[in-house]
């Protein structure tokens, strides 16, 4: 077994919720989404995130909107709907409880 396979697998179940959290706080442009993603150590590139975005828009959870930028064409930036907001909420719920399970684990 590899544990950069596994690490690899861990980092994807969790990137849907980070960039909800992100999201959360502002609407983004993906470039700011992810530089604040390798910021956090979550080293992601433009191919797994347009399509991870374009999902969670045709599921309702992000919306976006078309800005004029100063420095070239006009830039998608991408915010959670009402529907994404309480999707974020049941998975901070499940985060939660799978920290604690862990947590539980590693400390009996």
């Amino acid at each position: 077994m590899n544990a950069e396979n596994v690490k690899s697998q861990m980092r994807k179940g969790t990137l849907e919720y980070c960039i909800l959290l992100l999201l959360k706080k502002e609407p983004a442009y993906t470039s700011d989404i992810i530089q604040k993603l390798q910021e956090a150590k979550l080293i992601v590139v433009e191919g797994t995130l347009y399509p991870l975005l374009t999902r969670l828009k045709n599921s309702e959870l992000l919306s976006y909107q078309w800005i004029e930028s100063t420095q070239g064409p006009p830039r998608k930036y991408y915010q959670l709907t009402e529907k994404g907001e309480l999707f974020l909420g049941e998975l901070e719920t499940s985060w939660q409880e799978l920290n604690n399970t862990i947590n539980h684990i590693r400390n009996n």
